[in-house]
């Protein structure tokens, strides 16, 4: 279950974070990854945007994990400077998902045996044109039964296969 997208501008990557955000489910979590600037925040931005919140989202890399109020808790967690996986551990990232929000990791593929068996693995990529190439995958049953809803609704920025 892949989905491959391309974005314009920063808007389009937010629309993309929206869009997404309209199939998650309390517990849900997703690995963003991708080089320094790549968008990852930005998507984050959207995914908080289409679940009601209005808070000024930014990069949790120094505080690790920043919290918004919106439909589904928003946990936004950065292990980029993390060095070991105890530190990762002691973040309870379990526990943060188990709450009933939905967990999106920055520079998750570097911890994504600690998440959830069901989750998104998000990958951003700068293109030549400063495009954003965004290739999204659903690992688990429940993406499964979520995934041609979870495509539908990225449509707009679906690259043909």
């Amino acid at each position: 279950m892949r989905v491959e997208l391309v974005t314009a501008t920063a808007d389009d990557t937010r629309a993309v974070g929206a869009a997404i955000a309209e199939v998650l489910r309390p517990g849900d979590a997703a690995a963003l990854t991708g080089d320094l600037g790549a968008g990852k925040t930005t998507l984050v931005q959207g995914v908080a945007r289409g679940l009601g919140s209005d808070a000024h989202v930014v990069s949790p890399t120094f505080t690790l994990v920043r919290e918004y109020d919106a439909r589904l808790r928003v946990h936004h967690v950065d292990v980029y400077r993390l060095d070991r996986v105890q530190e990762a551990l002691d973040l309870a990232l379990d526990e943060i998902a188990a709450s009933g929000g939905v967990l999106l990791v920055e520079w998750g593929d570097a911890i994504e045996a600690l998440l959830p068996a069901d989750h998104l693995l998000v990958e951003l990529t700068v293109a030549d044109d400063d495009r954003r190439r965004i290739a999204v995958r659903g690992v688990g049953v429940s993406w499964r039964a979520r995934w041609e809803r979870l495509e539908r609704v990225l449509e707009p920025w679906a690259v043909a296969a």
